[in-house]
């Protein structure tokens, strides 16, 4: 089994235990027993959060906007309803952010802020969304039917109109009777962004007739960030890669759209917070006292128990499963024992070596998860986290 999932599937347990009560602050854990169980707990949360690769939660403030629908349409095609990936090879890395534009200009200028980006970040794809509004009315369209639209990187803010002064980074032909989003790659840009800080002054966008001429601004606009609906935005969509794969398992590889991963709703539902526990014994044997074989059990992932629904847009939860059961001689194809299981069972079942304990019950078919949520700096963020969901249990 992987330590990090087990790790995870022990932090769970021990946060899911105590839910906080209702009206407690969003990142406190309600009373401690004793100094002793708040350190655990403390550690536990620190621990959970290097699993999603953050030092602290980010602030949890109240939302003037909701997430762009871009945001929320890339990550309903890549996570089914709890967040599961549905093929890990439909997203481009695995972290996608979304940036507003912060300078609102009256001209076609914009500027992002990537002081979330992490340094050890891979780029690999930038992407300029604007969206282009319907032409007014009173213009008159004459022989024009189609415009050249250019994205420029701004050098020398002295200088924004004369060639040493800007980069071309894209362009390209749009009809002027069209109206909706137009997207220009400009992955150069936000490299030498990366690498160089101080050299971001940001973007501009020029519309000129197919002849090189001045376009009427009438016939050709974008939305801007201070007189349209936070709909129409400018946004920069920015593609990563932090380098926390995982290698996935030898012998199961994820399968492309889902594969064999089981239904959720086949699954016995997780009793709600507040329902007795069982015991130890109902909790290892059947009905009639029998010890259970290894299979896979809920292990539901409140994300508000955990206090953490205040910055997490999706899933409001997953469930991450574990496995539990025991791997009794003679192991049968249905405990989807590995061959040296079958010999460690063998030789446990004959006694021939002291201390040679039974195969275990472990997850042989991992799954990755995906969080669509606010960072610090009120950007939507959609990641994508290996090794999250126990897909399959088998003896090992």
């Amino acid at each position: 089994m992987s330590p990090r999932l087990l790790l995870c599937a022990a932090l769970l347990r021990l946060l899911l235990a105590r839910p906080p009560p209702t009206g407690e602050l969003e990142n406190d854990f309600g009373p401690e027993s004793g100094s002793e169980s708040g350190e655990v707990r403390s550690e536990a949360i620190r621990r959970l959060l290097e699993v999603f690769g953050m030092e602290d939660p980010p602030l949890a403030r109240g939302r003037k906007q909701p997430p762009p629908q871009y945001m929320l349409d890339l990550y309903h095609t890549v996570a089914d309803v709890d967040g599961v990936t549905r093929d890990p090879h439909l997203l481009e890395g695995n972290t996608v952010r979304s940036f507003f534009d912060k300078l609102h200009s009256e001209q076609v200028e914009f500027v992002f802020n990537l002081s979330m980006v992490a340094q050890n970040e891979k780029v690999l794809t930038a992407e300029l969304h604007i969206f282009r509004l319907r032409p007014q009315a009173s213009v008159s369209f004459s022989r024009h039917h189609f415009c050249q639209v250019s994205v420029y990187q701004l050098l020398d803010a002295s200088k924004v109109n004369a060639s040493q002064g800007r980069k071309l980074l894209s362009s390209r032909l749009i009809p002027i009777h069209s109206s909706g989003w137009e997207v220009f790659t400009i992955t150069q840009a936000v490299r030498s962004w990366m690498f160089d800080e101080g050299s971001n002054l940001g973007l501009m966008v020029t519309v000129k007739t197919l002849s090189g001429g001045q376009m009427d601004r009438k016939a050709v606009r974008f939305a801007s960030g201070r007189h349209h609906h936070y709909s129409k935005q400018p946004m920069l969509v920015l593609f990563t890669d932090d380098g926390r794969r995982a290698a996935p398992l030898e012998s199961s590889p994820v399968p492309p759209n889902g594969g064999d991963k089981p239904a959720a709703p086949s699954l016995p539902m997780l009793p709600m917070p507040g329902a007795g526990r069982r015991s130890a014994r109902s909790a290892d044997y059947d009905e009639d006292g029998e010890r259970m074989p290894c299979q896979r059990q809920p292990l539901y992932v409140d994300f508000e128990e955990i206090g953490w629904s205040g910055w997490i847009v999706s899933p409001r939860g997953y469930n991450a499963y574990h496995c539990k059961g025991s791997c009794p001689f003679p192991l049968g194809q249905n405990m989807r024992p590995t061959n040296h299981a079958t010999v460690q069972s063998i030789i446990n079942a004959l006694k021939l070596t002291k201390g040679i304990e039974m195969p275990c019950c472990v997850p042989d078919k991992l799954f990755s998860i995906n969080l669509l949520y606010f960072d610090d700096d009120e950007n939507v963020v959609l990641k994508q986290y290996d090794d999250m969901v126990a897909g399959s249990c088998g003896c090992h």
